[in-house]
C-alpha cells in the first residue's frame, strides 16, 4: 500500500536520492532541517520518510511495547507528534491483539502540527482498520481526552524547544498524578544518541520518581522488502534498531 501510494508519481531512484538527503539532514543539519518541518519539503523526502522510517519505527515501537508488556485497557491512544501515525498504529495493533475480540472501545487520536503528516497518519490508521481521529495541534499544548488510556510520544521530544519540552514534562507529570481510574500510561521513545537528547537523564530521573522505568533497546527485526531495497540503494544499514524509552 505504501509503494502504491508514494510511487505513483515518483521513481524509485527519486525516493532513494531523497532518502540520502533526508538521512543527511537529520544527522548533519539537524537544527535547520527540523525548523518549520523543512526535512519534509518535497514529495521525494515525504515518500522516503513514509516508506523507510515509517516501517522501521513501527517495528521498533511494536517490539518495545511487547517487551514492556503493556496491558490492554479500553480508551483512546493519544499519538503526540504523530508523524505518519506509526506509533499509535503499532500500539493499537498490539493491544487489539491482546483483546478477545475486535474491541470497538479502542481508538487512536493523532496530533501533529504538519498538515501532510496528519493526512499520512489518517492513511496509516485506516490501513490498520482503527477507529481514529487526527487533529492539528502542538504536543505541549494538548489537553488529553477524558478516556485516554495511553499517551505515546515517539521521536518527538528531541524536536521540541527547551520551553515546550519543559511544559510537556510538567503536563505528563500532572497526568501521572491523576486518580488511578483516570491515569493514562505514558510512553516516551527517543533516539539512543545522547547528543540528540541531552535532556534525557533529567527526564529519566523524573519518570523514576513517579514509579516509571527507563530502558535502552537494541532489536533485530525482519525488515519489509521495500525497506531493504531502499536501505541498500541509499547505502544505509538498518539491521539493528535502537532506541531509548521511558514508561510509567
Amino acid at each position: 500500500m505504501l509503494e502504491e501510494r508514494h510511487l505513483a508519481d515518483l521513481r524509485f531512484s527519486d525516493v532513494t536520492r531523497a532518502l540520502r538527503a533526508l538521512s543527511s539532514a537529520y544527522v548533519e543539519r539537524r537544527e535547520s532541517a527540523l525548523a518549520d518541518h523543512r526535512a519534509l519539503d518535497g514529495a521525494g523526502k515525504r515518500a522516503a520518510f513514509a516508506m523507510y522510517y515509517g516501517p522501521l519505527h513501527f517495528l521498533l515501537i511494536r517490539h518495545i511495547v511487547e517487551q514492556i508488556g503493556v496491558a490492554f485497557t479500553p480508551g483512546t491512544i493519544v499519538d503526540l507528534g504523530c508523524g505518519t501515525g506509526v506509533a499509535g498504529a503499532a500500539i493499537a495493533d498490539y493491544l487489539r491483539g491482546l483483546a478477545k475480540d475486535e474491541r470497538s472501545d479502542l481508538r487512536v487520536l493523532g496530533i501533529d502540527t504538519h498538515p501532510w503528516t496528519l493526512e499520512e497518519a489518517r492513511f496509516t490508521y485506516h490501513a490498520f482498520g482503527l477507529r481514529h481521529e487526527v487533529r492539528r495541534g502542538h504536543a505541549a499544548k494538548t489537553r488529553l481526552p477524558a478516556d485516554t488510556s495511553i499517551v505515546v510520544a515517539a521521536f518527538l521530544v528531541n524536536e521540541l524547544t527547551d520551553r515546550d519540552r519543559a511544559t510537556l514534562l510538567e503536563q505528563l507529570k500532572a497526568d501521572s498524578r491523576k486518580p488511578r481510574v483516570e491515569r493514562p500510561r505514558i510512553l516516551i521513545i527517543e533516539p539512543i544518541s545522547q547528543r540528540i537528547s541531552p535532556w534525557w537523564d533529567e527526564w529519566a530521573g523524573e519518570f523514576q520518581k513517579i514509579g516509571g522505568r527507563a530502558d535502552t533497546w537494541k532489536a533485530r527485526v525482519d525488515l519489509p522488502p521495500i525497506v531493504r531495497r531502499l536501505a541498500k540503494a541509499a547505502g544505509l544499514r538498518p539491521e539493528m534498531l535502537t532506541a531509548r524509552s521511558l514508561f510509567v
